[in-house]
Order: C-alpha cells, then structure tokens, then sequence
C-alpha cells in the first residue's frame, strides 16, 4: 500500500519529531488491554494497574465494553521513553470490529502485536500480520501469557518463524550474545556487513532494520505479572526512531466519533507542519474551523493551541470530514482491505419515524463506516453492511442508548456485486420539454480488485470542460446498480467519450438524467458477471481429521494447497465463497473438539460459483 507521507517527504525539508504513534493488534484474548496497562503503569502514566476482568482497565472506557470485557472501539492513551513521546493506540481484537483496527492502521509509525503463549500463532493474528504488511508498518512482538503452564519459547519462536516471517528474532536479555548477532546479521545486507567488519551490530543500525522491516523483534513476558515488562520498555525505547515530516501542514483523518455530550469528534495525526485551533481546513467541497483541539488519554482529554507534526490528536468544529480523508497536503487512503460481505435488514419498531431514523442511522455510519447504510426503495426497508453476529449485538446497545429506539436485524445475506465480460457503449438522453443533455459512455471490464475508475476522453469541441466535469461528478456521487441482482457494480472503466448540451435549454441536472441513463443502457447491453465475496483461509486441524476438511472444502467449491503436517497438526490454505464458508467455524469446532482453528480474510470478488443456479 502506497504511503503517501512518505512520498511527500522525500521532495520536502524535512522536520524532526518526538512523537511516535504505536498500535496495539492481538487476536481477542491475548492480553492486549492488560498489555497496555502495564506498560502505561511502569512508564508512570497510571497509578495502579487496571483488570478487563474487574471492568476498570484504564482504554476500555466503554460501558459494553467493560461489561463484555473486549476492546470495540480503538483508544488512545500518552506515555513517556525518555525524548520520545508514545501516543498507544488500542485497537480492537475480536473479529467484527477489525474495521475500526485497520482505520486505525492508517496513523501507525509502528505496531506492536501481541501474542498468547499458551495459543500461539492463532488465526486472526495471520490476518494482522498480513495488514500490517499491506500497510508496511514496522512491527515489534511481545509474546503474552509466558508464566502460563506449557509455554516454551523456541516452540513459540519456532512457530513464529515458519507462520509470520524468518526474521522474527528474539531479543530476550538472557540469551547468547554471539548468537543474537549472528542471527541478526542475518536479516539484512548492511547489518552483515557491519558484523563482518566490526563484530557487532550497532543499535543505530537494529533500529533501521526494524523501520525497514528487515527485522521483528519478539520479547517475552507476562503483561499480568509484571514480567519482561521493563526489558520490553528498555527494548522499545532503544529500537524505536522518531519520524521526520515535511513543514506543509497535512493531516490523516482516521476515525469519527462523538463524545458523551455529542459533540462530533474528528480523531487524526498530523503529518506535516502543525495545526492551531480556529485553523480553517477544508476538503471535497467544504470549508472549516479547527474550533479545539483534545490530546486524549483514556477517557480524559486536555486541550491544547497547537498539535504538532506526528501528534494524534481529536479535532471539534469539523463537520464534513470522513475516515481515511487526507487533509492539506496528505492524501485520502486507499480502500479498506477488510469491509463486511453480509448486509442485514434494520427492522424498526412498528410507527417509528423511519426518515428520521434513516439520518439518525447515518450518523452512526460516519463513526462506523463499514455499515454503508442503504435505503431499499422497493422494498421499503433500511440495509446495513455488518461483520458478524457481535456487532450486530453492539450496534443494536448502541442504538438504544444513543436513540432510545430498539431495533432488530433480519437475517443476513451475501454481498454481491456485477461487472461486464466485454466493452460496451452506453447513451444516455434526457430532453423532456426546455431540457436537454446527451451522453456517451464507453464501459470496459478491469482486473478482480480494480474497483470503478472513471475517465473522460471527449474533445471540448464537442462539450465543454465544465459539462464534463459534471458528468464525472455524477458517475462518482452515487452506487450504480446492475442489471443481473441489482448489486453494485465494480472492476470496470467508464470513460465519458462524447455528449451534448443545449445553449439555451441544458441544466445541470439534465445531465445527472442522461449520466444514469448511459450507464444503464450500456449495462443493459452488456453480458453481465456476477461476483461473490470470497475468504482466502487459513484452517489448523489435528492430523487425524484433514481427510474430513479436505472433504469440506471441495463441497463448498473451495480450493486448498497440499497440507502443511507440523507434528500432530495439519495445516489447510485456500480460497473458498464467503457463502459457503461463512458458518463453517461451528463446523471445524464440533469435529476437532475444539482443537480445530480457522481464520480468514476477505480476498475479494469473483465470478460466482453457483451462478447459473436458480
């Protein structure tokens, strides 16, 4: 994944800086809210540590998620190494609210990802560690949980190797020095060359290897206990670098919310010169005043004039901005690599206002973006994309405290989507009495993934520019639908190659009308594709039942590489359709006794297995 700061910088002066932005990412009940406890206890940020079990963690200021003892939403706290000003950000670690992690990804100049002892490499931490990679941020593990019965380090190091990357070192204290080296140099040309010459590896030169991802640091611990805590501080302290910035303003939007009296939150990290309260920022057609400025530690905030280059920070006054926008210089983030695949009904109680609702559910939308609220003419109904059964129990809290409205949620369905086999022109026209607009639209097929890219290749003699920048307007405002399902369509160019307008009698809606009409037609022309979301897995079965998953997979026209036996376990990966695969963990669970594990992360779209299936 692009990083677009990055970019920027290397055409730029750059700023130094002495903030440093850490995540927090774990696989749920690995021990990531005690984690952050102690390392917030023993850098004297909190007096006394808090317990998710006794419900006064000091980041799970949240009434369900104290009572239900997970993270749902990411938090921020600030601590002290020395120079070096940490900003942690806490990010969820159940499956359902893995959205609202990866928004969090967006600020990270480095993640810390925890695992349990006990449970190892467990599937969702796979998927973390694939994010963190798409994101290429520097990662640095803490094994959690060591003080548990039947934890042995070089079978968790083994394990971490062989699942996540071979650069995965250890960095206990205790361990051989010459060995540590050698293993070290290892990992990179300019660290060998260094040990080669000097016999040793400079701590300058681990830190650029970690930056580079070159080099994982692992340490070892009990977050519970207090163990290793002080040598993973020391560790973090003498591995991580400050980044620099460009001195253009430019800020990271990465999360929406609202505080206990309302007020709408705009959470974000400055990424190039600084902000100052009553600031104006402005985007896609708005315009703006930063009205204050919070630095959040749990639950509390203080305010402050100005948020400095690296500095995370939530900004009030802001009421247009949305998740992943780039503000000044910073660009907007790329598509989520984790968005739901199931939309459900929101079922209203009988003689709720249900426009009303409908305004009231999009401002949840703007926290929780992922959901894409839609309102279904046809059938009179309010759908909602969702991750999985947790949230929709979370969503429906959240409404009622918020709303006073207590809402159900139907069964859920497949997200599909339709794209086209062949190029094909579409022709829109609108002329009903002193209207009048033409359009012409070529519609090709892209790559699986590609998304809709929209382009204009007309000549101004023909239409003039401004009619043409209306026309690319109106096919990026709004979901245009296909002809199969009636889904959304993607992976297909659509380039703007001739129209008309009338001197006297075109507004700029006529062209809205013949915009629609193009695609439509040119859809209706097309052979059509439909595509079905599908799961790129992962699934851990004990060696005696891999007959059985094999079988499974080829029942759910799944595909699998041969399997990977690591002693009394074997291990499966492979693709199968979302709709088959989706209500297979309750499977895996029954068969293995629990001792099963599968995991698995949106791939993305393709042509739909069942198709021609009526």
């Amino acid at each position: 994944m692009e990083n677009t700061s990055e970019n920027r910088q290397k055409n730029q002066a750059l700023m130094p800086s002495k903030h440093i932005s850490i995540g927090l990412l774990a696989h749920v009940d690995a021990g990531k809210t005690t984690l952050a406890e102690s390392l917030l206890f023993h850098t004297g940020s909190i007096r006394k540590m808090g317990r998710v079990d006794h419900q006064d963690a000091f980041l799970d200021t949240n009434e369900m998620e104290r009572s239900r003892g997970i993270t749902i939403f990411s938090k921020q706290a600030v601590f002290s190494l020395k120079d070096k000003e940490i900003t942690l950000l806490d990010t969820p670690g159940h499956v359902d609210f893995s959205a609202e992690m990866e928004r969090t990804l967006q600020v990270l100049d480095y993640g810390i990802l925890i695992i349990s002892g006990p449970d190892g490499v467990q599937g969702h931490v796979e998927t973390l560690w694939k994010l963190l990679k798409q994101y290429q941020i520097p990662t640095v593990l803490f094994v959690n949980k060591m003080d548990q019965e039947g934890t042995e380090k070089e079978k968790i190091l083994d394990q971490l190797k062989m699942r996540l990357h071979e650069h995965c070192i250890d960095f206990s204290r205790d361990r051989d020095r010459e060995e540590f080296l050698e293993e070290a140099a290892m990992c990179g040309e300019p660290a060998l060359e260094e040990y080669l010459e000097t016999g040793n590896i400079s701590q300058k030169k681990l830190g650029e290897m970690v930056k580079n991802r070159e080099l994982f640091p692992c340490f070892f611990g009990s977050a519970l206990k207090s163990l290793g805590i002080t040598e993973f501080l020391e560790g973090l302290e003498d591995l991580l670098e400050c980044p620099s910035y460009p001195e253009t303003f430019g800020a990271k939007v990465y999360k929406i919310s609202r505080d206990d009296k309302g007020t709408r939150l705009t959470h974000m990290k400055i990424t190039g010169g600084s902000l100052k309260v009553k600031q104006l920022l402005s985007g896609d057609g708005w315009e703006e005043k930063a009205d204050q400025i919070r630095i959040y530690d749990g639950q509390s905030f203080q305010t402050v004039e100005e948020a400095g280059a690296g500095c995370v920070c939530a900004v009030t006054g802001l009421t247009k901005t949305w998740s992943g926008e780039g503000l000044g210089a910073e660009q907007a983030s790329a598509p989520p690599v984790l968005t739901p695949v199931l939309t459900y009904e929101i079922r209203l109680p009988q003689g709720t206002d249900v426009h009303g609702m409908l305004i009231r559910l999009r401002q949840l939308e703007e926290e929780i973006p992922e959901l894409q609220i839609l309102w279904n003419e046809q059938l009179g109904e309010i759908h909602a994309q969702v991750m999985g059964e947790v949230q929709i129990e979370i969503l429906q809290q959240m409404i009622l405290e918020r709303f006073g409205i207590e809402v159900e949620f139907g069964s859920g369905n497949i997200v599909y989507k339709e794209t086209i086999k062949e190029p094909v022109e579409g022709i829109g026209h609108f002329e009903p009495l002193r209207h009048y607009a033409e359009v012409h639209l070529l519609l090709e097929p892209l790559e699986r993934g590609a998304g809709l890219i929209f382009a204009a290749d007309c000549s101004e003699d023909v239409l003039d520019r401004n009619w043409q920048r209306l026309i690319l307007t109106h096919l990026e405002e709004k979901h245009h639908l296909g002809v199969l399902t009636g889904s959304e369509i993607t992976d297909m160019k659509i380039t703007l190659i001739a129209g008309r307008a009338h001197l006297k009698h075109t507004e700029g809606g006529d062209f809205r009308q013949a915009t629609y009409r193009a695609v439509r037609q040119g859809l209706r022309k097309a052979e059509s594709i439909l595509l079905e979301p599908v799961y790129e897995y992962s699934l851990e079965v004990p060696q005696d039942t891999v007959g059985r998953a094999m079988a499974d997979i080829q029942r759910m026209s799944g595909t699998f590489s041969t399997p990977d036996i690591q002693g009394a376990y074997a291990f499966l990966t492979g693709t199968a359709p979302v709709s088959e695969m989706r209500d297979y963990q309750r499977e895996v669970t029954s068969y293995t006794r629990g001792r099963g594990h599968l995991s698995f992360v949106l791939k993305g779209y393709e042509p739909c297995h069942n198709a021609h299936v009526s």
